[in-house]
């Protein structure tokens, strides 16, 4: 007779061989399943297609950021060069306005003229008059006045607003220019505009012209680190900036500039200024809200720390000034006296004219030819016909250009500037 507990273990063994063979028969019947349905939907028409059609794995995930879709606009690929043009002024440069747009004026480029709102509304009248009931003007359509006047405090950050402003202003209502001036009622031009678009011809588009350095020397404890408040960010009445008494450490995000607040900057650069595709235009913006003497750093700090655009500057504002040695707060007024050594220096403008200056009639006759009415003749204005009612309506061909002594001396100094040893190594340096 057997033992129970023998007894009872092989009863367990029948019972787990009643059961696991139907586990592993079901098993192997729905593997045989799954394996017949994915044959079978892998050779169905919509699965074929979706091999066929679906978009290649890329090896390497990219993330994917709005910014990296906004890229630099193309420089134009006209055969000449536009220009914008921004001239401003204040209480009493009106006159002096005048002057100088009619000596910058081609029918090619295209002007933004500001008198700021501490000149009279009569000032500021007169001036939006001359520009809208001046033949040529009307005729080709390219000087805008910028009507809603802006408050300018000398040496404040409303001065690179109302630069900002000018450029909105021709970005969107004119298309087709290529590089951005900005001047003064107190600039006047030393080349026709035939001599500079002649020479800006033959030179890559995306060159900015701003005179910079990252040595700030001085200005760190003078500029940089005091806080200052400019009065026409909020005022409806012009004062002088002033100081907080706590003061600030210098950016640690990025690297401070400085330089000449006058410049002749690309189109794709003033674009990223404005429509910046990252954030970096708007923050130090910012910054140099409570800077002292910001037209002297902004654009500067912006351009040399944006990777797209610290490669495209030359290091020169394009201007002839007079300074103190070491500079002072203001150039010296120039006079005949400084005629000769304008002339030498190869530059388009020079700066700062007092109103109504001799030297301005000097350089009208002797470096300009212009004309009775102020305008500098170029080719296109050899056209116009002074004896018929509409002497500018036989103007066509304005892109024919008539340069003369003055582009030889520019093409001396931008090919000086561009061919120099060590012209990388003035870049944001």
């Amino acid at each position: 007779m057997m033992e129970p507990s023998k007894h009872h273990q092989r009863h367990q063994n029948k019972t787990k061989k009643k059961w696991f063979l139907p586990l592993i028969l079901s098993l192997l019947i729905s593997t045989f399943l799954i394996l017949l349905s994915v044959i079978v939907s892998s050779n169905s028409p919509s699965q074929r297609w979706h091999h066929h059609h679906r978009a290649p794995v890329p090896k390497e995930v990219v993330p994917r950021f709005v910014e990296s879709k906004l890229k630099i606009s193309p420089t134009s690929t006209h055969l000449v060069p536009r220009i914008a043009y921004l001239i401003s002024g204040s209480m009493g440069d009106g006159e002096s306005l005048k002057r100088t747009l009619k000596a910058l004026y081609h029918p090619l480029n295209h002007y933004a003229v500001h008198l700021d709102l501490e000149a009279s509304s009569k000032e500021r009248l007169d001036l939006a008059n001359f520009v809208r009931n001046e033949p040529l003007f009307e005729k080709f359509g390219n000087v805008r006045t910028v009507v809603k006047a802006n408050l300018v405090t000398y040496r404040g950050p409303t001065m690179v607003t109302n630069t900002l402003h000018a450029a909105a202003i021709l970005l969107n209502e004119a298309q087709d220019w290529d590089w951005f001036i900005n001047l003064s009622a107190s600039d006047y031009p030393l080349v026709t505009q035939d001599d500079l678009l002649h020479t800006l011809s033959s030179i890559p588009r995306h060159l900015n012209f701003i005179e910079h350095t990252s040595d700030i020397g001085w200005k760190e404890y003078h500029r940089a680190k005091p806080v200052i408040i400019d009065p026409g960010l909020y005022s409806v009445n012009k004062s002088n900036v002033f100081w907080v008494s706590e003061k600030r450490n210098v950016p640690t995000a990025y690297k401070l500039f400085t330089g000449s607040a006058w410049m002749m900057l690309s189109r794709p650069f003033i674009e990223y200024c404005i429509w910046g595709w990252d954030n970096l235009p708007r923050i130090v913006l910012m910054y140099y809200a409570n800077f002292l003497s910001s037209p002297e750093g902004y654009f500067h700090t912006v351009i040399c720390n944006a990777d797209e655009f610290r490669n495209t500057t030359v290091n020169h504002d394009l201007h002839f000034i007079s300074w103190d040695n070491p500079p002072k707060q203001h150039p010296h007024f120039l006079t005949v006296d400084d005629y000769q050594k304008m002339v030498d220096s190869n530059a388009p403008f020079a700066r700062k004219f007092g109103r109504n200056e001799p030297v301005l009639d000097k350089i009208d006759t002797e470096l300009l030819g212009q004309n009775a009415v102020g305008y500098v003749p170029g080719r296109w204005f050899s056209q116009a016909n002074s004896s018929i009612t509409n002497k500018y309506s036989g103007i066509r061909n304005i892109t024919d250009l008539r340069p003369g002594p003055g582009a030889e001396r520019l093409g001396r100094l931008i090919n000086g500037l561009l061919s120099a040893e060590n012209f990388h190594a003035n870049q944001c340096s």
